[in-house]
């Protein structure tokens, strides 16, 4: 059927506003202007494939297959031309992402933070969908009555395009009241043209229409507007910014968690110990006084420092890196290199606010994929493990740090920090007396620094030093301060000052990583080592960010009373978190004791007997039934009692461990018997997701392999871990698993098959 052209045109141009209004939703989802380009690209592409269509009478088979057609060719230049010759031209590496985008396309942009950059091939998404969208809808408006039906696709993409978009939208307001003129303008027209066409059918039976068929235009004219309007209204407040605006991003279970890694700052002895003239990596390129990070930590749980668990904005709030990564962020651009030496972990280290990360080597693609960034720390993590060989650029900003008189009248940043948990009671009063007459905020903050460096004195604790136990859990740094002199390294002075500090109400948090000394770089290389690996504190100041302070005493800076002795052997402390609530003990049954007293009649003989036949049969059913609870349970307490009252230190020790194997085995974890301690710890821990069965592994296994035998009091200690480690993996198991772990038989089938 021919067409007027001026109709054509008008019901296609009607389309393109309308879906139109959808494209410009998807701008806050993207960096940069390129969404246009594939949005409006795809408009015209679907609407001209729609017209063809129509003209020449195609089905819809081979509409579609026309749109597959031109989605491969033109999708390279609308949404990859990153990956097309001269940005036109598609390649086989084109055609991969535009085949494999169409599935995986919307995962990885609803997984990763917005604003997403268009070279990370996310464009796909609405170049994909308004295609679609643009076929559909200049279909059913080029070839169907009524033309209303037409705004379905146009509703469905603006939809989709909140659902997948992120939660501050463009332009609600503007959007819906757009979409709602165009529909009403458009299908006011549409309803005058096709009336027409339904007069100029009728036969000349009178002048001018019959009054029934006027009557029927008005109704249907005034049911379309109504419609039009209802669709427009709808799309405004579907569009407008609600108390909570709900899309899918928020849903979207994230695919990595950090928490199932430990806390890199409880390896720190380890790299000062092991690592002290290792060559862990190399960093070239690195500009004077920046630092490399490896980890950001905000949360303090009496315990270990770690990255928080607060979600979105948070340090544990990683998402998959990407071309445009701390958006917000200014400085000088800078590219950076880093080589791995001997370091091996999960925690990539970086420098300043990391734009993008480029991997290089064998095994550059599975680095990539497995990468995860935090713009709110600057810190990035790596699931496949770096290692030997590994090797990536940074391209990051660098900005310098802010001189005292630039802070002199910066506030503290308004940031919503996460509550520290186990914190010693005398921190907040040895806070309060040592910032002295400090009245500003950077006045407040270089007191605590100034009195932790000045006061304090160095000590790594290794074989030769001063005694310093390692850790930095609330008995360490409690030990630090009550002692007559404060003898610590960088992890203790750095945890106590951020401690120190949010006991004032500052935003402060702990950062590891490295940076250069004098004369430590060799033509532009840093070398990074066990030796020079530090901690310090960072406190955020408005309008300037994270500011870094070092409350580390100079390395010379060695106590001069050596009251305090030598610590051949240093053993990791770990402080003992109040134990969890146990299940209660099942105990056999005892008789009431609050018996009536105020019945003064005696039982009846006759009844009596009854009473005691029925007793007795409910008590030994009773009895029976509790029988292999009582007998498991005395010979499985007897079994601990035998482990912790062992005559030898050390194995007191290893029968804590044993326990805690014990415990795992009986509720189904498949422990190999004959594993080691890391092999086992390794299996239990992933079960029960519980990080703290590795630190109680090593622990074990220095105490038990070590020179000498451990003190009755790191024994008390690490029963302490073991009990509170073991009510954990309880408490995370259901309540029939906790009963058939009262009645297994594998631990003490365990216990004699080893």
């Amino acid at each position: 059927m021919n067409r007027p052209v001026v109709r054509t045109a008008i019901d296609l141009g009607a389309v393109a506003l309308l879906l139109s209004v959808a494209v410009i939703g998807f701008g806050p989802t993207f960096d940069g202007p390129q969404y246009l380009v594939a949005g409006f690209g795809a408009i015209i592409v679907g609407l001209a494939v729609a017209w063809f269509g129509q003209w020449l009478r195609w089905g819809i088979l081979s509409v579609a297959g026309v749109t597959v057609a031109v989605y491969f060719p033109l999708g390279g230049a609308l949404a990859l031309p990153h990956t097309a010759l001269l940005g036109v031209i598609p390649t086989l590496e084109t055609w991969r992402q535009l085949a494999v985008g169409t599935v995986t396309s919307f995962k990885a942009l609803l997984t990763t933070v917005p604003p997403v950059a268009a070279s990370d091939g996310h464009l796909v998404v609405p170049f994909l969908l308004t295609l679609v969208a643009a076929v559909i809808a200049g279909s059913l408006a080029l070839r169907v009555r009524p033309a209303a039906w037409a705004l379905l696709p146009a509703l469905a993409l603006t939809g989709l395009q909140i659902l997948l978009g992120a939660a501050q939208p463009a332009a609600p307001l503007v959007q819906g009241i757009v979409f709602a003129a165009v529909a009403v303008v458009w299908l006011a027209l549409r309803q005058t043209w096709d009336g027409d066409s339904a007069a100029q059918r009728l036969e000349n039976a009178a002048a001018t229409p019959s009054r029934p068929l006027r009557a029927r235009r008005l109704i249907a004219g005034g049911a379309v507007l109504a419609l039009a309007a209802g669709v427009g209204v709808a799309t405004a407040a579907f569009g407008s910014t609600p108390t909570q605006r709900y899309i899918l991003r928020d849903f979207v279970v994230p695919p990595f968690d950090v928490h199932q890694y430990p806390s890199p700052l409880q390896a720190w002895r380890g790299y000062i110990r092991d690592d002290a003239d290792a060559t862990l990596f190399t960093a070239a390129g690195l500009p004077e006084d920046a630092r490399v990070r490896l980890a950001t930590m905000d949360a303090y749980n009496g315990i270990v420092y770690n990255v928080s668990d607060d979600g979105a904005g948070s340090s544990s709030a990683f998402t998959p890196v990407r071309s445009n990564m701390s958006p917000t962020a200014t400085g000088t651009p800078t590219t950076v290199r880093i080589d791995i030496g001997d370091y091996a972990g999960v925690w990539l280290p970086d420098v300043g606010a990391v734009r993008d990360i480029a991997f290089d080597g064998d095994r550059a693609g599975e680095l990539r994929r497995s990468a995860h960034f935090n713009d709110a720390t600057g810190t990035a993590v790596v699931t496949a493990g770096l290692r030997s060989g590994d090797a990536y650029t940074l391209q990051t900003l660098v900005s310098e740090v802010p001189s005292d008189a630039a802070l002199a009248d910066a506030a503290f940043a308004p940031l919503s920090m996460p509550k520290q948990e186990g914190v010693p009671e005398s921190l907040s009063k040895l806070a309060a007396e040592n910032l002295g007459e400090a009245e500003t905020p950077i006045e407040r903050v270089r007191a605590l620094q100034d009195w932790l460096s000045t006061d304090g004195y160095f000590s790594h604790g290794l074989a030769d030093d001063v005694f310093s136990p390692s850790g930095h859990g609330a008995a360490r740094i409690t030990m630090l301060f009550s002692n007559d002199q404060m003898i610590g390294d960088d992890e203790q002075y750095a945890v106590a000052m951020a401690l120190l500090a949010r006991q004032l109400g500052m935003p402060a948090r702990v950062v590891m990583g490295w940076y250069p000394g004098e004369d430590e770089t060799d033509a532009g290389v840093f070398t990074a080592t066990g030796d020079n690996l530090h901690a310090w504190v960072e406190v955020a100041f408005d309008g300037f960010g994270w500011v870094p302070f070092d409350p580390t005493p100079d390395e010379d800076n060695e106590p001069n009373d050596q009251n305090t002795k030598p610590q051949a052997n240093p053993k990791p402390q770990v402080l003992q978190p109040p134990p969890p609530a146990q299940e209660p003990a099942d105990l056999p049954p005892t008789i009431a004791d609050d018996r009536e007293q105020d019945d003064d009649t005696e039982p009846g003989v006759d009844w009596l007997g009854t009473v005691l036949l029925w007793g007795g049969i409910g008590l030994g059913t009773v009895a029976l039934l509790l029988a292999p609870f009582i007998v498991l349970g005395l010979i499985k307490g007897a079994r601990r009692a035998r482990r912790r009252n062992a005559e030898r230190t050390a194995d007191r020790i290893s029968g804590g461990w044993d326990e805690i194997v014990d415990t795992a085995v009986d509720l189904r974890t498949p422990v190999v018997p004959g594993a080691t301690r890391a092999e086992s710890a390794t299996i239990v821990g992933s079960r029960f997701e519980e990080p703290r069965v590795t630190t109680l592994a090593t622990w074990a296994d220095a105490d038990v392999y070590g020179p000498g035998d451990p003190s009755p009091e790191d024994v008390e200690a690490f029963w302490r871990e073991v009990d509170a480690l073991v009510g954990g993996m309880r408490q995370k198991t259901s309540w029939w698993q906790r009963l058939g772990a009262r009645l297994s038989l594998r631990s003490l089938r365990r216990g004699r098959s080893t």
